[in-house]
Order: structure tokens, then C-alpha cells, then sequence
């Protein structure tokens, strides 16, 4: 049993190397060119240019929802498509253009925080997939939210 597989596996792997012998024969030179030419033109890709990448909403009190827009500008040679937009937690979501950005026009990402149950400094990020070269942008936003006043136990209730 031991020897059928070993001459079964020695035999697919001849055929394995003897056809991609074939396969490089094959190739046109003239498809060679005309692929070299076709990734030439791919290297124009869409460019996110932000005027700013991070936003600092300072201190904030434990519940206030608040927000932000980002401002973008397509600097790319190609149109800008943003497939999706999201925060690294549920307390943060953003809003983007759904439509294409031409190259030299503008858009907008509004993230939104809420700062519900998340006390203290607080330093969240929006992770962008878009059709740039990169694939992916990063926005950041951060808080010093003030925590909501807690009842003192043990206080004697009037009547």
C-alpha cells in the first residue's frame, strides 16, 4: 500500500513539473507587452488627502454624543470609492459619501462618538477600505470624558 502511494505521488509529481515546462512555452511575447502595458496604467490610483487625520473633542461629560467631520480631497489620478468605514467600537460610527469622488474633488466622514459607559481618556480609531493604493485609511479621534456623578452610598434618605 505504502509503495502505490509512493509511485502514485512520484508519478503526479513528473506530470506536475513537465507540464509547467509547456505552460512557459506557450506564453505569447506579444501578450507579454500588452500586460506590461495594461499594469503601466494601473499605477493611477485615488489619493485620500485629509486636512486633518486626527480631532480632539477635549473634555466631554460621560453620555454627550458629539461629532466630527473629516474633510477629504481625492489628489489621485483615478475616481475615489470608499467600500466602507469603521470605528474600532460601537461607541464610534462614521458616515461616508457612497457615491465615487473625481479626482480633485472633495468629500466629508462625519465620525460620530458617543461617550456612554466609556469614562476617562479615550482614543478611538476609524479604519477606512477604499480603492487607494494602500487599501486602507486611518482617522483618529480622542476625549477626556468627565465621569458621570455617582450617588454617595450610605446617605441617610429624608423623610
Amino acid at each position: 500500500m505504502k509503495k502505490g502511494i509512493l509511485i502514485l505521488a512520484g508519478v503526479f509529481a513528473m506530470t506536475f513539473v513537465s507540464c509547467k515546462d509547456e505552460a512557459a512555452k506557450k506564453v505569447k511575447e506579444e501578450n507579454v507587452e500588452i500586460a506590461a502595458e495594461r499594469d503601466a496604467k494601473n499605477t493611477d490610483f485615488p489619493v485620500m488627502t485629509f486636512a486633518e487625520t486626527e480631532h480632539d473633542f477635549g473634555t466631554i461629560n460621560e453620555g454627550d454624543v458629539v461629532e466630527h467631520k473629516f474633510s477629504f480631497t481625492n489628489t489621485g489620478k483615478a475616481p475615489l470609492v470608499i467600500v466602507s468605514a469603521k470605528g474600532s467600537c460601537g461607541c464610534t460610527v462614521p458616515e461616508w459619501p457612497k457615491e465615487p469622488i473625481a479626482p480633485g474633488a472633495t468629500g466629508e466622514m462625519l465620525v460620530k462618538f458617543n461617550s456612554n459607559g466609556k469614562p476617562n481618556q479615550q482614543t478611538k480609531q476609524v479604519t477606512i477600505t477604499a480603492n487607494t493604493e494602500a487599501g486602507k485609511e486611518l482617522l483618529k479621534i480622542k476625549a477626556m470624558v468627565t465621569p458621570k456623578a455617582k450617588p454617595a452610598s450610605g446617605t441617610p434618605i429624608s423623610k
